[in-house]
């Protein structure tokens, strides 16, 4: 029962960390923290990514579970999570999200989440807020930014990725190999901008009014015009 409360897994970049969504909070984080105190000197440094799965984490418990970690010298880098509430705890708190298919309502108030229409809608995430240098959204469905992608920042999703402002960090639309999915931003300046398996670079010295205009592929290749 215990083994099933908190799963510790290696991965390449750190350790991937799995918590059960049923059990209280309280008793999940301490036997986590027992876990990594049993073998402390081998978990100590790692990056971890930790899956919530469907519990809705509030900021204040997940800034209770980063401190355990970083206590023990660990950072929580990554949350990956269904629930709206958890994903935009881990973006106050300026972490990596990576969202999950998840059956919430459109109409959630929270600033990140999936979503989805009555009919042929595509899951998704929404984040209202600019992401700095270092962040990193992904999404299986598709992504819409309420603010701008800096340098220094990327955008992953299976689907397509809306910006409403300044498009300037690494976009990555139709990831898993859609060349149907678009990227559209007020302001187009992408460090790198990749759909499907295409790369496209904004040139150095591109200048231009900001106006909406959107990426897709055609003829076999990316390529920008106004979104209308």
């Amino acid at each position: 029962m215990r083994d099933q409360m908190v799963s510790i897994k290696g991965i390449n970049d750190g350790l991937h960390i799995d918590l059960d969504p049923d059990q209280e909070w309280n008793v999940v984080t301490a036997e986590l923290a027992s876990r990594i105190d049993q073998q402390a000197a081998f978990y100590a440094g790692a990056k971890v990514t930790l899956d919530v799965g469907s519990r809705p984490v509030r900021r204040d418990e997940l800034t209770s579970i980063k401190a355990l970690l970083d206590r023990r010298g660990l950072t929580l880098a990554c949350v990956q999570s269904e629930s709206q509430t958890a994903l935009d705890a881990a973006v106050a708190l300026d972490l990596r999200i990576i969202a999950l298919n998840a059956a919430v309502t459109p109409n959630n108030n929270d600033g990140v989440g999936a979503f989805s229409s009555e009919e042929d809608g595509t899951l998704g995430v929404l984040v209202r807020r600019t992401l700095r240098s270092g962040r990193t959204v992904h999404s299986r469905g598709h992504v819409v930014i309420y603010g701008d992608v800096n340098p220094g920042a990327e955008v992953v999703a299976s689907g397509d990725v809306i910006v409403w402002g300044r498009l300037r960090g690494n976009v990555h639309a139709g990831a898993d190999g859609d060349t149907n999915a678009i990227v559209c931003a007020l302001d187009m300046t992408p460090t790198q901008l990749r759909i499907a398996h295409m790369i496209s670079t904004s040139p150095p010295d591109k200048r231009h009014k900001a106006k909406p205009e959107v990426a897709l592929v055609r003829d076999g290749r990316i390529i920008v015009e106004t979104w209308q």
